[in-house]
């Protein structure tokens, strides 16, 4: 019964810091689960069972892990030497909480990424103005662009109004960064 009691203990554990962790819970502390799960424990004893959880969470997070990968992952786990390892009761917890959370914490993990206020769409033309402000005749083309910023339930019309001389600074501001990204692309 004792494995049974263990298994339930380290699946709690791992379900506060991942509460903690990736759902925002602040609720959820150190403290708290120490003392409501491992009270027997002295605080560097649980100190050091909380941040291997949460180390091997964040791995099998980081790497969205398959079942595959999962096994794999935990089978080296315990057969590490020393304390770095993990038990296979430890394992078997890991292995049923990742099953049933790893969508979730994924989901988590995407959101918590995302920038705000985001692109939602994006609209554009060219128009030809006939007429300027002050009356003169013109025949230019303008590039119109609509932005569509903002969260899901929330979101910004922004309108854009460029001229040739301006569109092509964009374009060329654009391969710059283009440049940039594939300069560091490139380099990992």
């Amino acid at each position: 019964m004792a494995d049974a009691d263990s298994q339930r203990c380290v699946s709690a554990l791992l379900n506060g810091i991942t509460q903690k962790l990736y759902y925002g819970n602040t609720e959820i502390t150190e403290e708290f689960l120490k003392n409501e799960l491992y009270a027997e424990m002295t605080q560097d004893e649980f100190r050091a069972l909380h941040d291997k959880m949460r180390s091997l969470l964040k791995s099998m997070a980081s790497a969205d892990m398959d079942q595959a990968q999962l096994e794999a992952f935990l089978t080296a786990q315990t057969r590490k030497q020393g304390g770095g390892g993990v038990t296979p009761e430890q394992a078997a917890a890991l292995a049923r909480f990742w099953k049933a959370h790893r969508t979730r914490v994924r989901e988590s993990l995407l959101a918590q990424s995302r920038w705000e206020p985001g692109l939602r769409g994006l609209k554009w033309r060219v128009d030809l103005h006939t007429s300027s402000s002050g009356g003169q005749v013109s025949s230019s083309p303008v590039a119109l662009v609509e932005l569509e910023l903002g969260a899901p339930e929330s979101s910004e019309l922004v309108c854009l109004e460029f001229d040739e001389q301006k569109v092509n600074l964009v374009l060329k501001k654009m391969a710059e960064l283009q440049e940039s990204i594939d300069s560091v692309v490139h380099r990992s």
